[in-house]
């Protein structure tokens, strides 16, 4: 059921108080939803998206969030800004609900990219892992683990002409093998209906990731099985599973040498 939590003047003005917002100009609020609201606070000088979470947010998780950001932020990826309270935290009260709020992205989703997307995507996924990635030793037995964004859906990802000018929503980062994402990433944006990958969307966003960071032949060896999970979780949550294990199967069968193969040499930033 959708929830919107109106703002009073006086929870504006403390929000903004709060932030340092000295020339609020508009508050429009812009979406709601079944865990939080969502407005656009407008000053003289820029944009902010200030969310309001009518439950299951919990300070400490926005403070990881926003530590996640600030990284990637401050290494040149283009993520929102987190802005912290002139107190130095990442949240605040108001309206009974907890506030948090980040700057303002340009962009708009897409829900049929083409393969110059793709290939953006997947670059910037490869700069998320980077950056975030932990370094420690581990033999060449390993797939490497780090961070995830957890949620590279089509509507947490911005796009300005063919290039991402935006990724939000980084409450869902957890830690797990890289590749997991890179195969959720290739189910959720280059699966065709009948389940197999679309393979020029899949290969430019192997070409995108792999000119950032190389994957390792663990890697390249555990892509399959690990897109056959994706692709069985993502048809399981389906109304109608009766084709849920043939779609897994093409999605898996679809995963070539030719998609992992690495045509461009990684840049380093």
């Amino acid at each position: 059921m959708a929830v919107f939590t109106e703002l009073s003047d006086e929870d504006r003005h403390s929000i903004a108080a709060a932030y340092g917002m000295n020339s609020l100009s508009s508050v429009i609020g812009i979406a709601d939803g079944d865990r939080e609201t969502t407005y656009l606070f407008r000053t003289k000088e820029s944009e902010f998206i200030v969310t309001l979470f009518e439950n299951g947010a919990e300070p400490l998780d926005l403070e990881r969030a926003f530590e996640t950001m600030e990284t990637l932020y401050n290494n040149g990826v283009p993520c929102p800004k987190p802005m912290r309270t002139i107190d130095g935290h990442a949240t605040f009260q108001a309206a009974g609900r907890l506030v948090a709020i980040v700057s303002f992205v340009s962009g708009s989703s897409t829900s049929d990219p083409a393969p110059g997307k793709c290939e953006s995507l997947g670059r910037l996924m490869a700069q998320i892992h980077t950056i975030l990635q932990r370094s420690h030793k581990r033999s060449l037995a390993e797939l490497p683990t780090g961070a995830l964004h957890g949620a590279l859906v089509p509507q947490n990802v911005f796009f300005l002409g063919e290039v991402v000018g935006g990724v939000i929503n980084f409450r869902l980062r957890h830690d797990d093998a890289l590749v997991s994402e890179i195969a959720d990433v290739l189910v959720g944006w280059a699966s065709r209906p009948s389940g197999e990958l679309d393979e020029q969307k899949a290969r430019a966003v192997m070409i995108g990731y792999q000119s950032v960071r190389i994957l390792t032949s663990v890697e390249k060896a555990a892509l399959p099985g690990f897109v056959l999970a994706s692709a069985a979780r993502r048809y399981a949550s389906e109304k109608d599973k009766t084709c849920l294990l043939e779609s897994a199967v093409r999605a898996y069968e679809s995963v070539t040498p030719e998609i992992v193969a690495l045509t461009a040499e990684p840049h380093r930033s």
